[in-house]
C-alpha cells in the first residue's frame, strides 16, 4: 500500500504549520513533519484505526495525535489522507457537507 496525501491535507497541513509558527516556528516544521510520518505509518496497519461513527458506509477512518484527527480512506491499494482537522473543528460539515 502507498499513501496519497490529497491536496485538502496539504492545505490542512499548511494551515496547521501556519498557526503554530506564529508562536514557534522550529516547532511548526517538527510538529507537521510528526503529522507527516503518522500519515505514512499507516500503511503498516491501515484497519487499526476506527470507522468515524454515523459515517461507517463512507469508508472514512480517523487517527489522532493530540488534538488532531488524521482522516482517510483506504481505495484499493492506496490510502487517501483526506483531511488533517484540529478535532474542536466541526470536521463532519467538512467532510460530510450536506448537499
Amino acid at each position: 500500500m502507498f499513501v496519497v496525501i490529497t491536496d485538502e491535507a496539504e492545505a490542512d497541513l499548511e494551515q496547521i504549520g501556519d498557526y503554530i509558527a506564529a508562536d514557534n516556528p522550529k516547532r511548526a516544521v517538527s510538529f507537521v513533519q510528526e503529522l507527516l510520518s503518522l500519515c505514512r505509518q499507516l500503511r503498516e496497519m491501515p484497519r487499526a484505526y476506527p470507522l468515524v461513527p454515523r459515517y461507517g458506509h463512507t469508508g472514512v477512518r480517523r487517527r489522532t495525535y493530540g488534538d488532531y484527527l488524521i482522516f482517510y480512506r483506504i481505495n484499493g491499494d492506496a490510502i487517501e489522507v483526506l483531511h488533517i482537522l484540529n478535532g474542536a473543528m466541526n470536521y463532519e460539515a467538512i467532510l460530510f457537507p450536506k448537499p
